[in-house]
C-alpha cells in the first residue's frame, strides 16, 4: 500500500530500523529508526534552515545491514540512500545540513567540500530519478 506524500526536497527515514548490527532495540523497547525519525523532526523544527525539507517515514528500506537508514529524494534529482547512523541529534543535523545543499543543488550533486563530516562514509547508494541516468 502506498500512502500519498508532497513530493518535494524530503528525508524518507526508516522508522523500524535497528540501532546497530547487533541491538534492534533500546532498553525502552524503541527502535533506532524511531529514533531517528523523531531527532529529524526536532531538529527541523528547531531551526528554519530547513523548513523547505520534508521528514518523512515509512517501515523497513531494506537496508537492514547498514540500520538507521534514510533516501534523500527531490523531483528531477539523484536520490540517495544513507545509513549506518546512531540514532541522535548529531545524526539528524548532519542528515538535514546535506539535505539542504542536496534540495538547492542543480540536479542531487554536492559538492563533496559542502557535505557535513556527518555524513560522510555514510552513502550506501544513489538512484536515478524516473526518466533519467546520471553521468
Amino acid at each position: 500500500m502506498l500512502t500519498p506524500v508532497d513530493d518535494g526536497p524530503a528525508i524518507v527515514a526508516c522508522n523500524t530500523c535497528r540501532h546497530s548490527t547487533t541491538d534492534r532495540e533500546d532498553d525502552h523497547g524503541t527502535r533506532g529508526g524511531a529514533q531517528l525519525v523523531a531527532a529529524l523532526r526536532d531538529v527541523r523544527e528547531s531551526d528554519a534552515r530547513y523548513a523547505g525539507i520534508a521528514v518523512q517515514e515509512m517501515p523497513c528500506l531494506f537496508a537492514c545491514a547498514d540500520f538507521c537508514t534514510v533516501h534523500l529524494r527531490a523531483p528531477g534529482k539523484v536520490g540517495y540512500v544513507l545509513g549506518r547512523f546512531a540514532a541522535d541529534r548529531e545524526a539528524a543535523t548532519a542528515i538535514l545540513d546535506y539535505a539542504v545543499h542536496y534540495a538547492g543543488s542543480d540536479h542531487g550533486r554536492v559538492p563533496f567540500k559542502q557535505w557535513p563530516q556527518g555524513v560522510k562514509g555514510h552513502f550506501i547508494t544513489r538512484t536515478p530519478p524516473p526518466g533519467f541516468v546520471a553521468e
